[in-house]
This record gives C-alpha cells, structure tokens and sequence, in this order.
C-alpha cells in the first residue's frame, strides 16, 4: 500500500532567488510589498498557505 504525497510545496516568493533552488514554481519579486501580495494571491490561486521564511522568502505549501 502506498502512502499518498499529503504535504509538498506549491510556490516559493522571494526577493533573494540565489537563496531558491528549482523544482517548484519561484516568483522573484523586486520588494517585501511585492512579495506580500505573490504571498496571500497565490495562497488563494492554489489553495495552498503561505509561510514566512526570513525576510526574503515565503513557501506557499498544501497541508
């Protein structure tokens, strides 16, 4: 029987995208409002939450 992927990351919103590795949507924004709004849009879009890494990142991840 195998186990279904439950949680896995949506997105990642960053202003720093040396700090982004791929497999996974990066939006690069160019400041924290910028990245704000990716954040809570792209929770809604995917149906996913976002979480704050630092200051310069947020994965948007389904639980």
């Amino acid at each position: 029987m195998s186990a279904a992927l439950e949680k896995y990351i949506l997105a990642i919103i960053t202003t720093s995208p040396e700090k982004a590795a791929g497999g996974t949507a990066i939006f690069v924004c160019r400041d924290r409002d910028e990245m704000d709004f990716y954040a809570r849009n792209l929770e809604a879009i995917l149906d996913g939450i976002a979480h704050g890494i630092g200051e310069d990142m947020y994965v948007v991840v389904r639980h």
